[in-house]
């Protein structure tokens, strides 16, 4: 018997066991609750799953992050399916660049009630119980320049058209260029509901048609901030969707923190500004561990001894960390953007070897370095997705951060000098 309403879930972009490179650089972070975090994601997938009771469940690629090190990866991915398959839910998948077939080196069989689509070509899958069909193709090689969704099969009449792609459309900052298409490509398909993956934000693009990239249900670094989750969606007897639920799924909340220190003048002041704006954090981040970075700003006087005693305040950080708890709270790092208030006019004025140093100081500031030539080289070596991911870890190195730190720092030596000497 076939229904007349029906529902689903759509996920993306899992990366299970995704190591989080350069976690071990971070003395006191909680690694084994931030790698395990892609893991308990996913449970909390099949769980919602579970008690929504769900016709099916929709995965747009990058189920995992790269070649398996051993079986215990697939083996519990595997696991998390018969879950679902002891519930009587198919689920439907696609390999993206990071699973792709020619990443992918151990298989292990899938439970029957969990269907891959073919690297090869694209093909459509109809549901069984209810009337909706799935059109969609996996990646065969990590790079896939060509736009897969210009071969995608054309709707079905009767049914509700799903296509399921792992795609950056025509390029999104941060992101490769894979499997690349346009909206206008995706609509002139007369599809109800695309179902992307790739694109790690979570993002309703359109409505007529849904055309969704659910992001994944799990950020893995500081530049995946805020709530990750899935789409459920809800499809009425005219065969439209009725609604679209943002469920949220992770178990870590990464979370940029600013904290304005304006006319703050003592390191008292500063750290209740601080507890404040982490507290606030911990709460929106609803029983999650807050994984924080925390952004100072604002013209204060404090601000060259922040630069010159910047261990004594990551520690004063970290000490605000352990009275929240652990499990609530971990400071990813510390960083410096507050403004100065000094008269370096008048300090330049002081003497012609301070003002010769403070003239260096602001030629330095404005010479806006690069990355050495070497190193370019050698990134225009990479394959793409190791770049990219090499990029984003280089957008750390930022001369004019340096730049600022080392200024702050003499320019604190100075008045402090001129203040003892007057």
């Amino acid at each position: 018997m076939t229904k007349t309403t029906f529902r689903f879930i759509h996920a993306a972009d899992l990366h299970l066991d995704s190591p989080l490179q350069g976690l071990e650089l971070h003395e006191g972070a909680p690694a084994k609750l931030l790698r395990g975090a892609t893991r308990r994601a996913l449970e909390n997938l099949v769980n919602l799953t579970i008690e929504e009771d769900v016709d099916f469940l929709l995965i747009a690629g990058d189920i995992y992050d790269g070649d398996w090190k051993d079986y215990s990866t697939g083996l519990f991915f595997r696991s998390q399916m018969v879950r679902l398959k002891d519930q009587g839910i198919p689920v439907y998948l696609i390999s993206g660049n990071h699973d792709a077939a020619s990443v992918i080196s151990k298989k292990l069989p899938l439970p029957e009630n969990v269907h891959p689509f073919s690297t090869r070509k694209a093909e459509s899958r109809e549901v069984a119980g209810v009337p909706a069909v799935i059109h969609g193709q996996g990646f065969p090689n990590r790079a896939v320049p060509e736009n897969l969704a210009a071969e995608y099969p054309p709707a079905l009449s009767g049914k509700f058209n799903i296509g399921l792609l792992h795609t950056s459309l025509n390029g999104m900052k941060g992101h490769d260029t894979y499997a690349p298409c346009s909206l206008q490509d995706l609509r002139a398909k007369g599809y109800d509901y695309w179902a992307l993956g790739h694109i790690h934000q979570p993002e309703v693009l359109s409505t007529d048609p849904w055309i969704v990239f659910a992001g994944n249900p799990q950020g893995r670094h500081i530049r995946e901030t805020g709530a990750r989750g899935c789409q459920l969606v809800t499809v009425n007897e005219r065969l439209q969707v009725e609604s679209a639920e943002r469920r949220i799924l992770d178990v870590v909340r990464w979370a940029v923190v600013e904290v304005d220190l304006a006319n703050v003048e003592t390191e008292s002041q500063a750290l209740q500004c601080i507890r404040a704006s982490l507290k606030d954090q911990i709460e929106r981040s609803e029983g999650r561990l807050a994984a924080t970075r925390v952004r100072l700003t604002g013209a204060t006087p404090l601000h060259g001894g922040l630069h010159k005693n910047s261990q004594h305040w990551k520690a004063q950080l970290r000490t605000l960390a352990q009275d929240f708890g652990e499990e609530s709270l971990w400071i990813e790092r510390m960083t410096i953007d507050t403004i100065p208030i000094y008269d370096v006019a008048q300090l330049a004025e002081r003497d012609a070897l301070t003002g010769s140093v403070l003239k260096s100081l602001e030629q330095a500031s404005l010479a806006r370095d690069k990355l050495p030539a070497g190193i370019l080289e050698m990134l225009d070596l990479l394959p793409p997705d190791v770049r990219i991911e090499v990029e984003r870890d280089l957008e750390d190195f930022q001369h004019d951060q340096i730049m600022g730190e080392v200024r702050a720092i003499i320019l604190e030596a100075l008045k402090t000098k001129g203040e003892t000497t007057t």
